[in-house]
């Protein structure tokens, strides 16, 4: 290998896992800038010499194996090495299958992405003491709470306590109530509870209770419901410190107790989502815009507050959907950030380019999606050579620029994976987002196909949905995305018409198919039911609608909008109307006039203000109709700028404005002639 290829001292060590696949070491070392030696039989075992060496040679370490990376990781440990290692999957995800002696692109392009740094996703603490509620039946949570009670300072409350048999020792406490109300996350949770009572500590026969009271309060760390009724937080599986199970079910009632007793201490939690609420338009002056974020969320993390929303990181479990769905890029997913994507994405597709690859099936999928392929690797026909799996933290983040980015990439198409129990939760705003990007794509002259989603959780049927054959290259000039997701969009766009020699103005978005409507479009504004009175321009909350200083204008910025309805609620002549469709012009991204009217000139000064309809309006409705009005004298006013009224109201004989004649300044002199009067009432003048 030349070392001209080296890049940072950076080796790939290659198995072909006993034969089972047939890596190309100078292949792969060439379109990965990385020096390689011979392909090892068995690296982590019989072979492991071979890995100590390249930690005493220094430099960096890619094994190409993810199954061992445990093992790897123990020896470099246990050596003291400071050599850096990177571990990734060619094995499962090019190597074994049908297609693995075809997938040399494929592996290159894997082990390219491997290479790109991604930094941790700041976190919050969650601390819990392990202050334990078990809420359900006497006869299951008395048992379940004994099992436990030597870890955690349980509490049980008995949904049902008749004839309940007390403990022979009572070394936890026991309360009877309803919960009918619960919020918060692990360590901090909170519930309301009626029929609350204690349990008495004498008396023969079942327990006893005090008198019940209603809406009492308690907290604790976290909640084992065994109560076989509604859960008390949408999402439950996702709520921290929440675990639930079925009173007749002892396998989830044993797992929900495992779990419970691992829940003491402190525990980092990621902040999935970054928020900017200068940018969230969800209200303006009280009228109501967007809510894509607040419908989509599984969890009831967001809230509405005031003109933005807020997002609690302590309930939020991480899908992404509000990012995925967010207009204006307010939220933005942070696990890893959208920058991080293009990153690999960009390393994944040099990659593949790099080894030879022709065209290229990008396959988006999370952890369910990762078994899944390891799952059709070992046991089927393994993904076909040109199908790529992307990997995220969780494919519900994806929204349509990262698809129109991909096919902008050089990706013929993208496959969204996505387990159906998630799809029928989360999958809302994934499903929109795909629709969104195929509708794109096809308006573009790509065509729909380009962009599907596909729901399964067995390997088989994801083997049919890959089975179609090789799909056309788009042969697009690769783009390097950069910027908000409305710019990676645009982007896109214009590389994929470029590719298909799309000369049309505007791509037509069909509102029945989005239920809070396409986030792109224009506003169109009755010109004859408008007044100017540019109230639209004060709540957009994008600045997508604008003025201007010079003259009476109404403009409008299509790039910027987000359809977010403001304008239209807000407009008192109901003279706005939003149109969805997707601008592909120069037009999109400039001001273009939607209404503008004469200006008045005031009648003394010849100032420009307002508009002549405006004025002429104004007067129509007040001169002689209204006492302020009633003569010409005063209906002039109506005709004059602000300055030229406040001067004309003052010499009106009841103006507001007129206090008397001012009081004369006293001097010297008055003060004299008054001593003289004085003096000559009552003596001799000196």
């Amino acid at each position: 290998m030349p070392e001209g290829h080296a890049s940072g001292g950076r080796r790939l060590l290659l198995c072909d896992c006993e034969g089972s696949m047939a890596p190309d070491a100078a292949a792969l070392g060439a379109a990965c800038a990385l020096k390689t030696g011979h392909v090892h039989h068995q690296l982590c075992r019989r072979e492991i010499a071979g890995f100590r060496q390249a930690l005493d040679e220094g430099g960096e370490v890619v094994v190409a194996c993810a199954q061992e990376a445990p093992v790897f990781a123990e020896l470099a440990d246990e050596a003291g090495a400071e050599t850096a290692l990177r571990f990734v999957d060619i094995r499962d995800r090019a190597g074994w299958g049908e297609d693995g002696a075809a997938a040399g692109a494929k592996m290159a392009a894997l082990v390219a992405e491997s290479l790109i740094d991604v930094p941790p996703t700041p976190g919050l603490s969650l601390a819990s003491e392990g202050i334990a509620l078990v809420y359900g039946p006497a006869e299951v949570a008395l048992t379940a709470a004994r099992s436990v009670a030597d870890r955690l300072a349980v509490t049980v409350m008995l949904s049902d306590a008749e004839d309940a048999v007390p403990p022979r020792t009572r070394d936890f406490t026991i309360v009877r109530g309803r919960i009918v109300a619960a919020e918060g996350w692990l360590g901090a949770f909170k519930v309301t509870v009626d029929g609350f009572a204690q349990a008495e500590p004498d008396g023969r026969g079942p327990l006893r209770f005090g008198a019940p009271a209603d809406g009492a309060r308690s907290e604790c760390d976290l909640i084992v419901d065994l109560s076989g009724n509604a859960p008390l937080f949408p999402a439950p599986d996702k709520r921290d410190g929440y675990l639930r199970a079925e009173p007749r079910d002892p396998a989830g009632i044993a797992r929900a107790l495992l779990e419970a007793t691992g829940l003491v201490g402190e525990f980092e939690k990621p902040l999935y989502v970054a928020f900017d609420a200068a940018l969230c338009a969800h209200q303006r002056s009280g009228r109501p815009g967007c809510t894509r974020c607040l419908e989509v969320c599984p969890t009831a993390a967001i809230v509405p507050a005031g003109e933005t929303v807020a997002i609690d990181p302590h309930v939020c479990a991480g899908c992404g959907a509000c990012a995925a769905v967010c207009p204006s890029g307010a939220a933005t997913y942070a696990w890893p950030m959208p920058d991080q994507i293009w990153r690999r994405l960009e390393a994944l597709f040099e990659g593949w380019r790099n080894a030879g690859g022709g065209a290229l099936r990008l396959l988006l999928h999370d952890e369910p999606g990762t078994e899944l392929v390891a799952l059709s690797a070992r046991f089927g026909r393994g993904l076909p050579a040109d199908v790529v799996p992307f990997a995220l933290g969780q494919v519900t983040q994806i929204g349509h620029e990262t698809i129109l980015a991909a096919l902008a990439m050089g990706a013929a198409e993208v496959i969204v994976l996505v387990d159906p129990r998630k799809a029928a939760e989360e999958g809302q705003a994934l499903a929109e987002q795909v629709r969104l990007a195929a509708m794109l794509a096809d308006g573009l002259g790509a065509g729909a196909a380009r962009a599907r989603l596909v729901e399964t959780r067995d390997p088989d049927g994801l083997e049919r949905a890959l089975a179609a054959a090789t799909r056309a290259g788009l042969g697009v000039e690769p783009i390097r995305p950069l910027g908000d997701r409305r710019s990676v969009t645009r982007q896109a766009s214009r590389a994929i018409a470029a590719a298909t020699g799309f000369s049309g103005e505007a791509v037509a978005l069909d509102p029945a198919l989005f239920p809070a409507g396409p986030p792109y479009g224009q506003v169109i504004v009755d010109t004859a039911a408008c007044t100017m009175c540019l109230a639209c321009v004060s709540t957009c909350p994008a600045g997508a609608l604008l003025d201007n200083p010079d003259t009476p204008q109404l403009r409008f910025h299509e790039d910027k909008c987000l359809q977010c309805g403001i304008c239209r609620s807000t407009c008192p002549e109901d003279a706005i109307t939003l149109a969805p469709r997707y601008l592909m012009t120069e037009a999109a991204r400039q001001a273009v006039v939607l209404n503008e009217e004469e200006p008045f000139a005031c009648i003394e000064c010849g100032k420009l203000f307002g508009t002549r309809s405006t004025v002429e309006r104004i007067a129509e409705k007040l001169v002689g109709k209204h006492w302020m009005f009633a003569d010409d004298s005063r209906a002039r006013l109506i005709q004059m700028c602000d300055d030229c009224r406040i001067r004309a109201q003052y010499h009106f004989e009841d103006s507001p404005f007129r206090m008397g004649e001012p009081r004369r300044v006293r001097t010297t002199e008055d003060y004299l002639q008054g001593r003289v009067k004085d003096n000559g009432k009552g003596g001799d003048e000196t």
